[in-house]
């Protein structure tokens, strides 16, 4: 029993050792893929290890890799062997890489935001998905999956101390917010039309980043929100209700 307490601990200390290096990196853009994958993963684990000690029956079973498609970074969660897929900076296709340069101002400011969210917010944001998944498929449309995904990395990065670039995701998000034209048409919601159009927008990086900074800022600026232990188990209480 000794030993195996022993062992326990030794696994424990060397995932928080893994997670501590890996939060020195994270939000900035990455150029070795081994490095952004080593850290993804060591992220990924902190985040499943947080979920469990919430409640040890929800079992997140995710391979982090790395896949860099126009989609940048998604949860796929249709195979036996569920993923979260993340680009390199390298990769990208040239028009994607315009639109950062473009709303960031510079070639510079692009990389900084591809950093801060495509090699930062966004990895929790798909575990959210994974969690959401694990628990009970999908909500109630793909607009409120992304809002789930949203909340649940906010705050799980919040609960890691990550308010600096948190507060950096912001400012740049709405500096973006503000330069794409809004593509719902009078009368509709904003959740209507991408419920209506989701696969069509999730092609336009003008048209989803839309969609998804508007819903950062959203979150962001939400005083209601809990922190992230009182919302996963609220979520797990509702889900198991249904």
């Amino acid at each position: 029993m000794a030993r195996m307490k022993f062992k326990i601990l030794t696994i424990t200390l060397m995932l928080l050792a893994n997670f501590c290096a890996a939060q020195q990196n994270w939000f900035n853009l990455y150029t070795d893929t081994a490095a952004e994958i080593r850290d993804a993963r060591a992220i990924t684990s902190k985040f499943i290890a947080d979920v469990e000690k919430i409640s040890p029956s929800t079992k997140i079973k995710v391979s982090t890799i790395l896949n860099t498609t126009p989609y940048l970074i998604y949860y796929d969660g249709s195979q036996e062997i569920k993923t979260v897929n993340l680009p390199i900076w390298a990769q990208v296709i040239e028009p994607q890489k315009q639109f950062f340069y473009k709303l960031g101002g510079s070639e510079d400011e692009g990389k900084r935001i591809f950093g801060l969210f495509f090699n930062g917010f966004y990895l929790s944001h798909e575990l959210g998905h994974a969690l959401q998944h694990k628990v009970q498929g999908k909500l109630l449309s793909p607009y409120q999956d992304e809002f789930f995904a949203n909340r649940i990395a906010m705050l799980w990065w919040r609960k890691q101390g990550r308010s600096k670039e948190l507060e950096q995701c912001y400012q740049y998000a709405k500096k973006m917010y503000a330069q794409l034209p809004n593509p719902v048409p009078a009368g509709q919601s904003v959740e209507e039309y991408f419920v209506k159009n989701y696969e069509e927008a999730a092609k336009d990086p003008f048209v989803y980043g839309y969609m998804q900074f508007g819903q950062f800022i959203s979150v962001y600026e939400d005083q209601s929100l809990p922190r992230f232990n009182a919302f996963v188990k609220r979520f797990l209480k509702q889900r198991t209700k249904k």
